[in-house]
């Protein structure tokens, strides 16, 4: 028995797995992260996030402005501006987001220990040697 009823979240159909799939985009948390602090234009994220695709982007922004969590706003001017910033419900992930970067920034080096112990090694795993990017926080 595995402990697990049809009723419990994060099985197939349930809300809450769709919105832990969102989350779990490469890309997502770091987006939101980077719309905290108010309306950001396109070309300003690419540079706050760094190492993102404009296409790429593009579509995350577009995902999260469809589940309700990003605004898109477009202005009448001359050249054409658009700004993007968090809806109240993608606010509501800002807290969540930083108790997970305080768990990375206290555990992020026993999690590269692990990898440089673990199978990884052998295969030449991009993060093993701790030769890793820089925080983004």
């Amino acid at each position: 028995m595995s402990g697990f009823d049809s009723g419990d979240c994060f099985l197939a159909d349930c809300p809450a797995r769709l919105a832990v799939e969102l989350i779990a985009d490469k890309w997502t948390v770091v987006v939101l992260y980077a719309l905290s602090r108010g309306p950001v234009r396109h070309g300003r994220l690419i540079e706050l996030i760094g190492g993102i695709s404009r296409k790429v982007l593009t579509q995350t922004l577009r995902r999260l402005e469809a589940h309700g969590l990003v605004r898109r706003h477009a202005y009448a001017e001359v050249p054409p501006r658009v700004e993007y910033e968090l809806t109240p419900l993608g606010a509501t992930l800002i807290d969540p987001i930083h108790t997970l970067t305080e768990w990375a920034r206290t555990n992020g080096d026993a999690v590269l220990d692990a990898l440089d112990a673990g199978p990884g090694r052998e295969t030449g795993h991009p993060l093993s040697g701790h030769d890793h990017p820089a925080p983004m926080y």
